[in-house]
């Protein structure tokens, strides 16, 4: 049973960040076993590391939810997309993680007006570490770009 004063919407919140970091989880394990298969064993650990990274947060998220009292559930799933080369690769997973950034400013800017410091502080950290992410990997995809790379 949810706790009397939580805010629906703020509960809304926290199900849609489950399933869109488990949809990135899917993602990059998804990218990781791909490269793998193809002999970049390298490049398939470092999205082997970002799915954990991921996963962390969900593990985060639903520790969040079972402290207010709410049953976990990630019900939209996202398909993952693969592409043919890495720089592709790496722009499909941007657009996820811009995507996430996003909905977690939404997240914290919504927390802040109806004045939830909790669930606004929850979600602040999690947009800081996305947007970390995001960043290091748009500086790996220009270091791509520059150099020659081969097809995944």
């Amino acid at each position: 049973m949810a706790y009397a004063n939580t805010d629906p919407q703020v509960l809304g919140f926290l199900g849609r960040a489950l399933s869109l970091e488990m949809s990135a989880v899917q993602q990059y394990l998804s990218v990781s076993r791909l490269l793998k298969l193809r002999g970049f064993d390298e490049i398939s650990s470092k999205f082997q590391h970002e799915a954990e990274e991921e996963m962390g947060h969900a593990d985060r998220i639903i520790g969040r939810m079972l402290v207010l009292g709410v049953a976990p559930n990630a019900t939209q799933l996202r398909p993952a997309r693969l592409a043919n080369s890495l720089p592709a690769v790496i722009a499909v997973v941007q657009e996820l993680e811009s995507e996430v950034v996003n909905f977690y400013q939404q997240a914290v800017e919504y927390c802040a007006r109806i004045e939830d410091f909790d669930s606004r502080l929850f979600f602040e950290q999690l947009l800081q570490e996305e947007r970390q992410h995001a960043s290091s990997l748009n500086d790996w995809r220009q270091q791509l770009l520059s150099h020659n790379t081969p097809s995944a």
